[in-house]
């Protein structure tokens, strides 16, 4: 059936996890026998808070909902939301997959009180990622934080989030200060250089893709690229959205979308591949062992 992903038959999976587990073969793993992971990045700023009426209309959810039915991402890293957005583009995205999707959303902080920030309509305000993880799912975990440098003249204190998907890779979004670019470049720098890297030792590496309207341009002053690492690769759609991703993926295409007017800002497609790593591999064998030991 052209276009849509070879699926393993169950018992074939079964046999394949034996084969790795009795003979800890280097490199055997079901997902490989399926080959590099394909993913379609969307990156989507929905303007739904209420608060900005400039680019408020209220309508920028339906338009995300029609986006991904018709685009059929398997990550969508959005900003400007309400925690009721994330839940309500969960389910598309699950009716476009039928099968695991993970959502997560991380609310900004009110300077003032500590608080989640709010939306107008009462929900916390943030940014969310929705993920569609292939088979087999091993689980997955979710990594946020509020970063350390923030505008004290502005009571929305940006934040950063993580969706692990165990063995796969780490998609992550944020939305940095507006206020001051400046700022903007000690949060990015602050995500790329320190928060990421120190997941990476904490828990596991694994393929990462950073998807976000980070408020900063490439050849703008400052330059985004500054804060983005050497080995890294890095697109953008012409403005403040910037796509970054590890160098173990391959960036095939990237495209703008257009919202119909619902919010001031594009979509932003990217499509790539992700391979698996020695890194993850040798997690992966670490893992089997044990399971091994523990049987025996």
């Amino acid at each position: 059936m052209a276009g849509r992903p070879y699926r393993i038959p169950r018992p074939l999976v079964a046999v394949v996890r034996l084969i790795c587990a009795a003979a800890l073969l280097v490199g055997c793993s079901v997902a490989d026998a399926a080959g590099p992971t394909q993913l379609r990045v969307l990156q989507l700023n929905l303007c739904n808070s209420g608060m900005a009426t400039g680019c408020y209309t209220g309508r920028a959810v339906a338009r995300a909902a029609e986006v991904i039915r018709s685009e059929a991402p398997d990550v969508v890293t959005l900003n400007e939301i309400c925690s009721g957005d994330v839940d309500a583009l969960e389910r598309v995205l699950a009716e476009v997959h039928g099968s695991t999707v993970v959502a997560a959303f991380q609310p900004a902080r009110n300077g003032r009180n500590g608080a989640p920030y709010r939306c107008v309509n009462g929900q916390q305000y943030g940014v969310g990622v929705l993920a569609h993880i292939p088979a087999p799912y091993r689980g997955h975990e979710v990594h946020r934080g509020i970063y350390p440098a923030q505008d004290p003249a502005d009571p929305e204190q940006r934040a950063w989030l993580c969706v692990d998907a165990t063995t796969v890779f780490y998609a992550c979004t944020t939305h940095l200060a507006y206020t001051s670019a400046t700022l903007a470049l000690a949060q990015c720098g602050h995500l790329l250089g320190t928060a990421i890297p120190e997941l990476h030792a904490r828990t596991r590496y694994q393929p990462t893709v950073v998807s976000g309207d980070l408020n900063l341009r490439h050849g703008g002053s400052p330059d985004v690229r500054s804060c983005v690492p050497a080995d890294y690769l890095h697109l953008h759609d012409g403005g403040v959205q910037q796509f970054m991703a590890t160098a173990d993926v391959t960036i095939r295409s990237s495209r703008s979308i257009g919202m119909a007017g619902t919010t001031d800002h594009s979509g932003f497609l990217v499509t790539l591949t992700v391979a698996r790593t020695p890194d993850v591999q040798s997690h992966q064998n670490a893992q089997v062992g044990a399971s091994m030991r523990r049987s025996a």
